[in-house]
């Protein structure tokens, strides 16, 4: 059985929702009048967001090493 998504989809979406996640969690930091009203936990956010991006370079070294 085939796996529908190659290693770079994974790369492309690791990366897109890195992206989304990191911007989310800078405007939740700069906006301090409104983060008491945000239920969001900002560190465990930013924490997956590093991880998607640690994900990311973890796939484009994959590539890179990958035999043609």
């Amino acid at each position: 059985m085939n796996f529908p998504m190659s290693i770079g989809d994974i790369s492309l979406w690791f990366a897109f929702m890195a992206i989304i996640l990191l911007v989310t969690s800078e405007l939740v930091y700069s906006f301090t009048e409104y983060s008491g009203s945000i239920v969001i936990e900002k560190k465990r956010l930013r924490l997956v967001a590093l991880a998607l991006g640690i994900g990311f370079m973890i796939t484009v070294v994959m590539r890179v090493f990958q035999p043609f």
